[in-house]
């Protein structure tokens, strides 16, 4: 390669290098999440065909590249770990103001041995599935709906049967083994 092709070669690279990369547009999400209508803690994904983009709690702005998305808002510290889906559509400059309020309540299982508190589980199903375990005297915040409760305690199991949490409502369930 002659002397003039190296120096022309070089000085495309050169201007290649510093000519400015056109930033890609964005506009910006921001979400607000409440428990029974009352502020609450949550996270807000956005995602593009079941990938995620972004995330961030919420509360916060989310820059976001234009463009169609699901935005999948959670709150924290709900047992079932809830979840509402908004689809959006962001565009250049522009800022778009997610909301979701979710509807819970409170479980709490007591368990007890010949009268005297005793240490076991309940476990909590919805729809056949099991969603976790509770330890006996645990109070745990769950989407208003209906579960199945079955109490564990040594070898013993009583099934409590479907039992339907509201809004709002604080539940306390007794399971007595003898």
């Amino acid at each position: 390669m002659s002397r003039s092709a190296l120096a022309y070669y070089l000085h495309a690279a050169l201007l290649l290098m510093a000519s400015p990369v056109l930033a890609e547009p964005t506009g910006r999400v921001i979400c607000n999440i409440a428990e029974n209508g009352q502020p609450a803690s949550g996270v807000i994904s956005v995602q593009k065909d079941g990938n995620e983009i972004a995330t961030t709690s919420c509360g916060r702005e989310l820059a976001v590249p234009v463009g169609s998305y699901v935005a999948a808002l959670r709150l924290d510290g709900a047992f079932d770990g809830p979840e509402q889906r908004q689809n959006i559509e962001i565009k250049p400059g522009t800022s778009q103001k997610l909301t979701a309020d979710f509807a819970t309540g409170v479980l709490e299982v007591r368990i007890t041995s010949s009268g005297h508190r005793a240490a076991g589980m309940a476990v909590i199903k919805r729809n056949a599935q099991q969603l976790g375990t509770l330890g006996s005297g645990v109070s745990a915040h769950l989407s208003a709906g209906k579960y199945r409760i079955l109490v564990r305690y040594r070898n013993q199991e009583k099934d409590l049967g479907d039992v339907t949490i509201a809004s709002g409502q604080h539940l306390s369930l007794d399971a007595n083994f003898e």
